[in-house]
Order: structure tokens, then sequence, then C-alpha cells
């Protein structure tokens, strides 16, 4: 579990590294998270410490949303307010992405489709 516990903070640093020195505007923590997932890629399988302590930190995501609830009832006048702007707001960012996908997948399986 030590181990697992390590990797993961060894990426996080890296990540803080070249956040620091190279990507001022990327949050470390973001940077390493990628880090991490191109070295399984990589690697492609999980070794066992690092599946453990994923399991563990996985159980506990449920309170990363306490302050996000906090926030909506603490903010609520002002969400209803403004609810029909921010309405839109997810509707049009939600029908922007699926079509974005939707003409990346056509372009990616055309270029697959052709070679």
């Amino acid at each position: 579990m030590i181990s697992g516990l390590v990797q993961i903070l060894l990426f996080q640093s890296l990540g803080e590294v070249i956040s620091k020195f190279l990507l001022p505007t990327l949050p470390g923590p973001v940077i390493g998270l990628v880090l991490l997932v191109l070295w399984l890629v990589l690697r492609k399988e999980v070794n066992e410490h690092l599946a453990t302590v994923a399991d563990g930190f996985s159980q506990y995501f449920g309170l990363l949303f306490v302050p996000a609830a906090v926030g909506v009832v603490l903010f609520l006048p002002q969400l209803k307010a403004n609810a029909l702007a921010i309405i839109c707001a997810l509707v049009g960012s939600v029908v922007l992405t699926i079509g974005s996908s939707a003409i990346v997948v056509r372009f990616l399986s055309s270029k697959v489709s052709d070679e």
C-alpha cells in the first residue's frame, strides 16, 4: 500500500514541478494525473499496490461533493435569479460537446478506414 501511495505522490510531485517551471497555467495535480495515466497506458497494467490505494481513495469520493453542495445551498438565491441563463449555458455546452465529439469521431474513423 505504501508503494502505491508513493507512486501517486511521485506523479503529483512531477506534475507540480512541471507546473512550476513549464506550464504555470495548469494545476500540478492535473499534470501529474495525466502523467500517471500515460504511464499506466504504456505499462498496460495497474500494479496491485496502486490498485489498492486507488480503491481506498475511491470509497471517499462522495466527500468531494460536500463543498459543492454547500455552495449550491449558500448561493441558492443567485442560482434561482439566473436559472434561465444557467440552463441555457448547460444545454448549449452539452450540445456543443456532443456535436464536436461526433465530428472528431467521424474524422478519426475516416482516417482509420482509409489506412
